[in-house]
């Protein structure tokens, strides 16, 4: 499918540009100031963006390690011992799980995560990539109290059906590119094909169709989509699965590559059901990386043991029967032809041999896969997982004050709009990055700081370098580093 006809639609798939700004804060911050001409200007925008950042970290410690305390009550490997210790009461504990649950959506919201959606999910599922089986949670494994008593105190629009008991937040667009020979795969796909026509032929295809409900959010485009929307072109990344794949020898033979778009980042976060006659109160938390979209069960927790999929038997059964009919006709003749029954039973054979072994190497692949996601993609649990968002939040907000001082320090004054424009543009032309730009947010703190101001008619506009050092002040951390020069001194 590298190479399509012309006229032949492509799996393309929208994405929309996301918040996060994709670039690390050293590299940001020494960029910026080789952009500055004067030194003495460099020294002391380097030295505001270390007030800055010191005084973010002031901003969220007292919250962090709110957070940090209430989930240590409830961390799978100790929580459970520190709960008893307190002697809390069930109303006590479930107020200090919804207060946790609080300060983790505000830390996931501000880390620029979103909830993954029902039309999401339908669109992950809408394709395959490595993983060519049925996965499903095993819900009778899981508690639907915790997550349903949030969501109705706090309103969240678009949640998925599965919200009461799980929830899979995702940030950040990648792209994975296989390549293989995947004969098996190949077969299943003419199969799966050769299966699609007969049920044309015979005007079943409505029996054994599927639903599909809601508008895909992310969805997929045709090539005349894309032509029309050039100023997009980086909002959409094309799918190259099998199951579109062009039937030729080359192709049947050969390797091919398929691709697949993928979450960077996915955090799930769930509380297994209690067991009767305990309260298991631990809310597990995990972070995984780099997750092909159609793959996406792989980060679902409980989930049950594959197997064949109702749509495997019924093809099974109605190839057995067609087979079994074709043999007694042919038995039936007066001159039945001894190599035709042979072929008959041959093809009958080889498709269940098929079944039993393309279901065998599915399974092999999906341990696999089970097996990379856990120490491959899974980045951490629980409170490292925590540690890292907390630490993420900073280095986002702390990106977002630099580059919009930065651009009002270099362009003058500035209204919201053209803040926002020339802030993605500078991420653009000196990073070659895209970005939605958070104007709002960015001014917010630039005015709590107190370095910027406005003019008559509402325009932003920033105060000299060492004006806006002179504002924020010598920092707890600036002090405690002078204290030890001294002392070496």
């Amino acid at each position: 499918m590298a190479e399509e006809k012309a006229g032949k639609e492509k799996d393309v798939v929208r994405l929309e540009r996301e918040s996060v700004i994709p670039i690390m804060k050293p590299k940001l911050i020494m960029k910026l100031a080789y952009l500055i001409e004067h030194q003495s200007d460099r020294e002391e925008f380097l030295k505001l963006c270390k007030r800055v950042e010191y005084t973010i970290r002031a901003w969220y410690h007292l919250q962090f390690d709110d957070m940090m305390e209430l989930f240590a009550l409830f961390d799978p490997v100790h929580g459970a011992k520190k709960l008893q210790q307190q002697n809390f009461s069930s109303e006590e504990i479930d107020t200090l799980e919804q207060n946790f649950l609080s300060y983790f959506f505000q830390v996931m919201e501000k880390s620029n995560f979103n909830i993954v959606n029902d039309d999401e999910v339908e669109l992950a599922h809408s394709g395959q990539y490595l993983l060519n089986l049925p996965i499903k949670v095993d819900e009778s494994k899981l508690d639907n109290k915790l997550l349903s008593k949030y969501f109705k105190e706090h309103h969240h629009e678009n949640l998925p059906d599965f919200s009461d008991k799980y929830v899979i937040f995702r940030r950040g667009i990648g792209l994975d590119r296989t390549s293989n020979f995947f004969f098996m795969e190949k077969v299943d796909m003419i199969i799966a094909r050769a299966w699609r026509k007969f049920l044309e032929k015979t005007r079943l295809q409505k029996l054994f169709s599927r639903k599909k409900n809601g508008k895909q959010k992310m969805d997929s485009k045709k090539n005349d989509d894309l032509a029309s929307e050039v100023e997009d072109k980086e909002l959409y990344v094309e799918r190259i699965r099998l199951e579109t794949m062009e039937l030729s020898l080359r192709n049947l033979i050969g390797k091919v590559a398929i691709q697949e778009p993928t979450f960077e980042e996915v955090i799930v976060l769930y509380r297994r059901k209690s067991p009767k006659g305990q309260d298991d109160r631990a809310i597990h938390v995990k972070h995984f990386k780099n997750i092909p979209m159609a793959d996406m069960e792989l980060v679902l927790p409980e989930k049950k043991n594959p197997s064949l999929t109702p749509m495997d038997w019924v093809q099974f059964i109605v190839s057995v029967v067609i087979g079994l009919v074709t043999l007694i006709s042919s038995l039936e003749m007066p001159k039945a032809d001894f190599w035709v029954v042979i072929a008959i039973l041959s093809a009958l054979a080889g498709y269940c041999a098929k079944i039993y072994f393309s279901f065998q190497q599915n399974m092999a692949t999906y341990q696999n896969l089970i097996t990379q996601s856990m120490y491959d993609k899974q980045l951490d649990s629980g409170k490292g997982t925590l540690l890292h968002l907390c630490d993420d939040v900073i280095q986002q907000e702390v990106k977002e004050v630099i580059i919009a001082y930065y651009i009002l320090m270099e362009n003058g004054k500035a209204t919201s709009d053209d803040l926002d424009l020339q802030c993605e543009e500078l991420i653009q032309e000196e990073f070659g990055l895209q970005c939605n730009f958070e104007v709002m947010d960015a001014v917010q703190k630039l005015e709590r700081l107190g370095i910027t101001t406005r003019d008559s008619i509402g325009r932003i506009c920033c105060v000299p370098l060492k004006r806006a050092n002179e504002i924020i002040g010598a920092t707890t951390e600036e002090l405690v580093m002078k204290a030890r020069q001294s002392l070496r001194g």
